[in-house]
């Protein structure tokens, strides 16, 4: 398989990866200006040459939009391998060309977040742990930071204090998002509205900077909805999902 690195020159015409793929879709064009805004930081996006998600996000920790402490550390994003392209090999592939890169930037070793099990958006921990990953922190309820130090010496990387027990200030629901996933900007709409529509007390917060990010009340600022300033889930809902779960904590 040939891999592409997306760049500031080629990123208007190739893929994503995810399940769209107009520029004109208001997914892709807020996930390309985030990652045009993140080349300058050291975000490197490698994708497999074949339509399908196959691909391995991730950037110096230092500049990760996660509230993760790990100097020295390369951080992956999103690695994302599916249909017809899994079980081929190409997530290894991938992993390997983000290893070999990260050592050649003097990177102390890579870490990533992932979940006690396999969950949707996060990366798979039995994978992870069978490439030599080992879990070095825990948030609530369920993240795990996985990490690959290059240094049998390296300081293993940590949670924020703020994600320990995430919990977010005021009542009812509360949706904390980034550009990082396109479906944020097609789905967050969504959710507003079907809030509105059903009285459903409801605010979203953009995180724009990296600053919010290491700063955020959940691991994983890609997606966060609390209510009454408990967690709830990490996942991007579409109308149908919000809605059970707004019967359920209200009943």
């Amino acid at each position: 398989m040939d891999y592409i690195k997306l760049t500031k020159d080629n990123l208007s015409k190739e893929h994503i990866c995810c399940a769209i793929s107009n520029n004109k879709d208001i997914q892709v064009a807020s996930k390309k200006a985030w990652l045009n805004d993140r080349f300058d930081e050291g975000l490197v996006f490698l994708k497999a040459d074949a339509r399908g998600k196959c691909f391995i996000e991730y950037i110096p920790a230092e500049n990760a939009w996660v509230p993760v402490k790990a100097p020295g550390y390369m951080f992956i994003d999103c690695f994302w391998v599916s249909g017809q392209l899994s079980g081929k090999g190409y997530g290894s592939e991938l992993l390997d060309m983000c290893i070999k890169d990260s050592r050649e930037k003097g990177r102390k070793g890579l870490c990533v977040i992932s979940s006690e099990k396999k969950l949707s958006f996060l990366s798979d921990p039995k994978f992870l742990a069978k490439k030599g990953f080992t879990v070095c922190d825990t948030a609530e309820p369920y993240f795990t930071l996985m990490y690959l130090p290059f240094e049998k010496n390296a300081e293993p990387p940590k949670f924020g204090e703020s994600v320990k027990a995430p919990n977010a200030a005021g009542e009812g629901f509360a949706l904390y998002y980034s550009n990082q996933c396109p479906f944020n900007a097609k789905y967050v709409p969504i959710i507003e509205a079907a809030a509105a529509e059903n009285s459903i007390p409801f605010k979203s917060i953009l995180i724009d900077s990296c600053e919010k990010a290491q700063n955020a009340p959940s691991a994983w600022t890609v997606s966060a909805l609390f209510y009454n300033g408990k967690f709830i889930t990490h996942e991007i809902l579409s109308e149908k999902k919000f809605l059970s779960i707004a019967d359920k904590v209200k009943g």
